[in-house]
């Protein structure tokens, strides 16, 4: 399951409280803009825009550290395709969740030669969870704040979603919660301290659930192929393999199928040529 999409599935459903939070702007005038980036760097679901006023704010969120490209010169390259494409200033803010000394999560400028991009890097591990109480779209994020006793702000937080009135959004918050929270607490104490029931009774949580069996799916599914790949062919070319991560589970098992056929890499191609659109 991946905890950065659900920061993401946050931020599209709040985006004026990420907004609020990230530039301290209170605006009326705000947009999650759906565009999709040609050429993108890497498959970051993780990735969301926001327009408020005349600007931009990117916001990329990182449960890892390591990607490839690297962090910094990904941020550099989504500048320059935004501003060529909407011609307005742009905030960019990469939010680190899961704590961690990696040098990446402490810099905020790519360097090379005479360019320098710079961006604003947030550590969740160094927040004030103190910002996110009283705010159900920003509450999930609390349980990675910094405290000197975890436990105890766990605890805070599950009394903090039992407050909500609505009973939808107590739920949601409930899901997003215990979903964030894996990243620092064992699974048992989140059960003990957020109910259960409330959380299996979200529509959310069951749609993430779900989301995640499926991607854990195509993922094993990739895994097997690209070992079988690897035997019968050696080393491919990076850009193929990228091709082959990106199908579906039912698209990887038609391959397994058709690839018993294969005499070269070129048949790989080709199929996929013909079976992707891209």
């Amino acid at each position: 399951m991946s905890f950065d999409n659900v920061c993401k599935v946050l931020a599209e459903k709040y985006p004026a409280d990420f907004t609020r939070w990230l530039i301290g702007e209170e605006s009326t005038n705000i947009e999650v803009l759906k565009t999709e980036l040609s050429l993108e760097p890497v498959r970051a679901d993780s990735v969301i825009f926001i327009r408020t006023g005349n600007r931009i704010l990117h916001i990329e969120f990182q449960t890892k550290t390591q990607s490839n490209p690297g962090i910094p010169l990904r941020m550099l390259d989504y500048y320059v395709r935004l501003k060529r494409l909407y011609k307005c200033p742009i905030i960019q803010v990469v939010i680190f969740l899961q704590e961690t000394d990696d040098e990446i999560a402490f810099t905020e400028e790519y360097q090379e030669d005479f360019t320098i991009h710079r961006y604003r890097a947030v550590r969740m591990w160094q927040q004030d969870a103190g910002l996110f109480f009283g705010n159900s779209a920003l509450l999930p994020l609390a349980p990675l704040c910094r405290t000197d006793s975890p436990r105890e702000l766990l605890s805070q937080v599950a009394q903090e979603v039992t407050t909500i009135a609505d009973r939808e959004t107590r739920q949601n918050t409930a899901a997003y919660t215990e979903i964030l929270a894996g990243l620092r607490f064992e699974k048992e104490l989140i059960r003990q301290l957020l109910s259960e029931d409330i959380m299996q009774e979200s529509v959310i949580y069951q749609d993430i659930l779900q989301k995640g069996q499926e991607q854990g799916k195509q993922q094993e599914a990739f895994l097997f192929f690209n070992r079988q790949l690897n035997r019968r062919f050696g080393e491919i070319d990076s850009s193929i393999i990228e091709r082959v991560r990106l199908l579906s589970t039912e698209q990887l098992e038609v391959l397994g199928e058709d690839f018993l056929s294969f005499s070269d890499v070129s048949d790989l191609v080709a199929w996929l040529e013909n079976n992707t659109s891209s």
